[in-house]
């Protein structure tokens, strides 16, 4: 089934490098292993990345054991949903690139919320 974005379009590309996605495939797509359902696609910033970090997730930090360099301000990546929407809370939110949000962030936060972060 083709993944649909928060336009009810197809989901478009977030990145390939760095690959990003719960099935590293450069979308956000989500499904019933994604227990974090990693649907938003952001363009972080080093104030979010600095956020996740002191919330426990390091985003930084290169891990090879995952293929993961790290990534740094203005790199996209699929967010948790729920940690977007924390740093949204507390003023950290990064903008996101909305025809790559997958539409599954619909159930957590209001269109018009995201709006104001459109990329």
């Amino acid at each position: 089934m083709e993944s649909l974005n928060v336009f009810g379009k197809k989901l478009e590309l977030c990145s390939t490098n760095p690959m990003t996605g719960f099935y590293r495939n450069g979308c956000c797509d989500t499904g019933p292993k994604d227990y974090g359902t990693h649907t938003v696609c952001a363009v972080v910033t080093d104030e979010f990345l600095k956020f996740s970090k002191e919330r426990g997730n390091d985003l930084t930090t290169e891990n090879p054991m995952y293929n993961f360099k790290g990534l740094k301000s203005g790199d996209k990546w699929c967010l948790c949903v729920s940690r977007w929407i924390e740093a949204y809370k507390a003023g950290y939110a990064p903008k996101i690139i909305l025809e790559s949000t997958n539409i599954k962030t619909l159930e957590y936060i209001t269109f018009e919320e995201l709006l104001d972060y459109k990329f």
